[in-house]
């Protein structure tokens, strides 16, 4: 059975939608999709600009959501290791595990925006050393009594970490990986789960990153049908194809414009820690809402449309794959919001309900 879930990666700004009234709707749809049979709800971590910036601690939103509800899991896509001691994001993370009754996954990642590594102090070129020692850290904390820890960027302990994890040994960590293969093998061979986003990298791309992945997994002997790959969209859904896709170029438009503006600090020059990323903003300027829809990194239109993507999803990347949706980027009412889930979980997930997934 293919599961799907849904995301929130607020793309939007205080002249368009107050923060209050984004997070009551966001709670409100995390409500709606838990029951409408989506099994995940994930939020991102970003600051300052309108690509993300609501969203800086999605410890504290998915805290509200999991009190609002009682079966969806919820998860964080992700929290960013660099940006918070260890000690701390592991006790944050386990009392969330908690709080959610054991119904926390756990995304991490590097994160990418130049003005968040300079709030913080820290050399981007730092950024994948932190963020490899970041995830070990936290995951030792988690399942070792009185651990001492000596790292590069951190040293402490002898500590025990309280509380210890709802889940045990711990909840599922997830590496969210926008590009690099390298990346998608080293967790692939520690046995952690991934997420990727088809919109930021190419098909060729995004093919290779899932082979290393499964390839290294494979190679550590993990077993096949623990792991867990989890593919990110945005998703307008209607009943007319026509206005489906115009909401869709509005709001895909504004994404790329925000998105542009939040990484135009890397297009000086290349960075030792992220090579090629420099180029996203010639991506942004060349953005085009046809061929980003013929190449299935946004999905839009009417429930027929948006099961043959899928569709042609899976068969291109997987049918290991899970779907994490976002089916409201900021500025969309919450009325359509909720009307394109509705229309998914009554047209479009029961096609894959039946389907197996490939060990």
């Amino acid at each position: 059975m293919t599961e799907f879930g849904v995301n929130f990666f607020p793309v939007v700004d205080p002249a368009v939608k107050s923060a209050t009234s984004y997070y009551d709707e966001t709670l409100r749809l995390i409500e709606l999709a838990e029951s409408l049979g989506f099994t995940q709800a994930q939020t991102v971590e970003h600051y300052f600009s309108a690509y993300g910036g609501y969203s800086p601690d999605p410890v504290t939103l998915l805290a509200a959501a999991a009190a609002r509800t009682s079966r969806i899991r919820i998860a964080t896509g992700a929290v960013v290791p660099a940006f918070t001691h260890p000690v701390k994001l592991a006790g944050k993370l386990a009392m969330l595990d908690h709080l959610s009754h054991g119904r926390l996954d756990v995304g991490f990642g590097r994160a990418f925006l130049p003005t968040e590594f300079a709030a913080f102090g820290i050399p981007m070129d730092e950024s994948r050393n932190r963020f490899v020692e970041g995830v070990e850290a936290v995951r030792q904390l988690w399942t070792t009594e009185d651990l001492v820890w000596k790292g590069r960027f951190h040293e402490f302990g002898p500590v025990t970490l309280l509380p210890r994890p709802y889940q045990r040994p711990h909840p599922p960590i997830f590496i969210a990986s926008a590009t690099s293969a390298q990346s998608c093998a080293a967790a692939g061979a520690a046995g952690h789960h991934l997420q990727v986003v088809p919109s930021v990298t190419s098909a060729e791309q995004l093919s290779g990153m899932l082979d290393a992945y499964r390839s290294a997994w494979d190679g550590a002997g993990h077993p096949p049908g623990e792991r867990r790959i989890q593919i990110k969209f945005t998703c307008y859904l209607g009943t007319e194809r026509e206005e489906a896709h115009r909401q869709a170029e509005f709001y895909e438009r504004r994404y790329v414009e925000h998105m542009a503006r939040a990484v135009a600090p890397l297009a000086a020059g290349d960075s030792a820690d992220y090579p090629g990323y420099e180029k996203f903003l010639d991506k942004a300027k060349n953005y085009e809402f046809q061929a980003s829809l013929a190449a299935n990194k946004v999905l839009a239109g009417n429930p027929d449309d948006v099961r043959e993507q899928i569709a042609a999803v899976r068969a291109q990347f997987g049918v290991d794959l899970s779907f994490s949706l976002q089916f409201n980027p900021g500025g969309l009412a919450f009325a359509r919001s909720a009307t394109a889930m509705e229309l998914f979980a009554a047209h479009v997930m029961p096609a894959f309900a039946g389907q197996e997934v490939a060990a």
